[in-house]
């Protein structure tokens, strides 16, 4: 699929991702939508006659070209949403970003990833929180996602790679620069064990809109969202609603009742939007990693004779890819409730494994 037409549909005024999706969906291809006519566009939900006529009638292919250049010359991967290697946790997201850039050396389909968010003015409190959540998870293989701003994100990063994880900044803004600028030497440490990520083409500023879209990408990227410190309003707040929207696990470190930057912690807390941890400790037995997780090929599986027509079915589409709770009932248009029966049924004999957020792939 020619890279310039993936760019150029995100170059398209007035189509967003959600959009953009239900185009690829209906024509399989970026290329297949540009040689579209206005009335095929029409068809597909959300294209009305002056979406159309603006896909139609573009001048994105000369920017994506410019822009090409850049990406080629700087070596950054494009990941379309359509590509095995894009995130399969983000894809299972409605409002996913049809097209990421990324520059770094971690596997975004990591088996386990987690998302570290908080405060801007982390106190010492937090950068204790985040330096014993490192410290706690790095003998469990886990790759740690942030924003690399000030405060609670850049404790995270740093923290990190002392303990030599994997970690991931999800920026703002273009690749083209860092933000903020002081950030830059622990961004070009990222480089080397971990990477940065972003929907954002070159010459992108990090404008005020831009980091509630950059913050869905934190919550949907990971199996959990962990918030350290908090005020009541802010992008960590934000980013732990997101998480809960698609339906991911998070945590977050109580506080004291009058301390500002506990604040936002002890109110998702105190309405259910998040489970309380006191300790790294705490989130490994949420998350059930005290198991060692099977890594067997589906071609190795042994399957019991005995299974349901339904149980049955449920295995035919499972794979060693992860797949969600939501994808698999529309895939088979199985209740909620006979679903969660027949997975519970198919994880207590061996045949799958449950992981964070509803997903579920075969053992």
């Amino acid at each position: 699929m020619s890279l310039i037409h993936k760019i150029g549909l995100t170059l398209i005024k007035s189509v967003g991702d959600v959009i953009a999706r239900n185009l690829l969906d209906q024509f399989g291809s970026a290329e297949a939508i540009f040689k579209a006519d206005k009335y095929q566009l029409m068809e597909i939900s959300g294209i009305g006659e002056v979406v159309a006529t603006q896909i139609l009638n573009h001048d994105v292919f000369e920017i994506a070209e410019k822009q090409l250049a850049f990406i080629k010359k700087h070596r950054i991967q494009v990941l379309f949403y359509t590509d095995e290697n894009y995130p399969w946790r983000l894809r299972n997201c409605h409002d996913a970003p049809v097209l990421l850039y990324y520059k770094g050396n971690a596997d975004l389909n990591h088996f386990r990833i987690i998302s570290i968010v908080g405060t801007r003015r982390a106190t010492e409190y937090g950068r204790k929180l985040c330096r014993e959540l490192a410290e706690t998870l790095a003998p469990y293989r886990v790759i740690i996602v942030s924003g690399l701003a000030y405060g609670i994100d850049v404790a995270a990063h740093k923290e990190s790679l002392q303990q030599n994880i994997p970690t991931v900044g999800v920026l703002a803004h273009g690749l083209d620069r860092i933000y903020p600028a002081l950030h830059k030497p622990v961004a070009q440490k990222m480089l080397l064990n971990g990477g940065l990520l972003t929907e954002f083409l070159p010459d992108t500023i990090p404008d005020k809109e831009n980091f509630p879209k950059r913050n869905r990408i934190i919550a949907g990227i990971a199996d959990a969202t962990i918030v350290v410190e908090a005020t009541t309003k802010g992008g960590a707040l934000i980013t732990a609603d997101i998480a809960n929207s698609y339906n991911r696990d998070v945590y977050a470190y109580p506080g004291r009742t009058n301390d500002q930057y506990s604040a936002g912690c002890n109110f998702l807390i105190k309405t259910n939007r998040a489970s309380l941890i006191s300790h790294a400790k705490d989130l490994i037995y949420y998350l059930g990693w005290d198991e060692i997780v099977s890594e067997k090929s589906s071609s190795q599986l042994q399957l019991p004779v005995g299974l349901s027509d339904e149980e049955q079915k449920i295995v035919n589409i499972l794979t060693a890819t992860p797949i969600g709770i939501d994808e698999i009932g529309q895939q088979l248009n199985f209740s909620q409730s006979k679903l969660a029966m027949h997975l519970l049924s198919l994880e207590m004999q061996g045949i799958l494994v449950a992981l964070p957020g509803k997903f579920y792939k075969l053992n």
